[in-house]
């Protein structure tokens, strides 16, 4: 898999990161962390996606926890775009004063720097996590009256016949362009790429609409397609069954190692004062781990998978060496 969390160097890591504020500093924190945020101030929770999305919707279940527990409103705000880069640009670019976070996705969030032809203004280190909440396991979908009744089946027509089939992606450089590159280096199957940068909605609509052969998506963007009948889901590209899809086949039970997902979190601008980052990750962790956010989230077909915003900090770190290594491949699947 070419995702790993390397948690093993974040508790190393961790521990460089002492506080050591005390005296005039301290009370400096503490009046920050008193003052913030100041009554009657919103806080933007940018969404680099267009609304309906899974991204779109975790934020929009942690919005009101978010508000309880900072005493202020919080508005989810979409930005759609460039796979994710426009939104992004707007967090990287906003004052780090606690007023603006945003929902960070992996892969795009951490490749988008990596490539110079996408002309990110950002780098990882213009990001300051505040916490992860998901991972998200991608599957692929074909439609319901698909010949395709199995996954060697489609793997096997896609390796025969080249780019002969259109499969979705939610933008260059994104999870789903990523898997597909995956399923091309493990099989020797090879879709063509169709990029629908403002996210997950605008893909599902295109397929929905038979404007794409074949939907590449995470788990949580066809559990609803499924029970509806309007998509029929190959294979999920994890190790083990998803719970959401108990019927579904993983990829290494059909005989193909590939595993490949989408990652999100929360983050702020990098250089938030400490106190101010230690609220707003209190608040995002309450949040993240309500057991009704939890239990909508597993309805959705979303997994918890909370890490605090050091270890989500050292698990980026390690996607980027990782997606170092793989990006020729997505560049040549473009």
């Amino acid at each position: 898999m070419i995702t790993r969390s390397r948690i093993a160097a974040a508790f190393a890591a961790a521990t460089l990161i002492a506080l050591t504020g005390c005296g005039a500093n301290a009370g400096a924190a503490n009046t920050a962390a008193d003052d913030f945020p100041k009554k009657g101030k919103s806080i933007d929770l940018v969404v680099a996606f267009a609304s309906g999305g899974a991204v779109d919707t975790a934020a929009r279940l942690i919005q009101p926890i978010l508000e309880k527990e900072l005493g202020t409103n919080v508005e989810v705000i979409n930005k759609p775009g460039a796979g994710g880069q426009i939104g992004y640009t707007q967090l990287t670019s906003a004052k780090p004063d606690g007023y603006t976070i945003a929902a960070t996705g992996s892969p795009s969030v951490v490749v988008s720097p990596l490539d110079p032809a996408r002309g990110a203004k950002y780098t990882r280190d213009s990001f300051q996590p505040l916490g992860r909440q998901v991972i998200d396991p991608a599957v692929i979908a074909v439609q319901p009256d698909s010949p395709y009744q199995t996954l060697k089946d489609l793997l096997e027509a896609a390796k025969a016949d080249p780019k002969s089939m259109t499969a979705s992606t939610t933008g260059l450089q994104t999870g789903e362009h990523f898997a597909m590159a995956q399923i091309q280096e493990a099989t020797g199957a090879e879709f063509a790429p169709v990029h629908f940068s403002e996210g997950a909605s605008q893909a599902t609509t295109a397929f929905l609409g038979k404007h794409v052969d074949i939907l590449v998506a995470n788990v949580s963007d066809v559990t609803d397609l499924t029970k509806q009948g309007k998509a029929r889901v190959l294979g999920v590209m994890t190790a083990e069954r998803s719970p959401s899809l108990p019927d579904v086949p993983t990829f290494k039970e059909s005989g193909y190692e590939v595993e490949a997902g989408t990652v999100r979190g929360y983050s702020a601008p990098a250089g938030l004062p400490d106190a101010v980052a230690k609220k707003l990750e209190a608040a995002i962790q309450k949040a993240i781990e309500d057991p009704s956010v939890v239990q909508k989230m597993n309805d959705l077909g979303l997994q918890t998978s909370y890490l605090t915003g050091e270890d989500y900090k050292q698990f980026w770190a390690g996607q980027e060496e990782d997606f170092k290594k793989v990006l020729p491949l997505v560049q040549k699947t473009d």
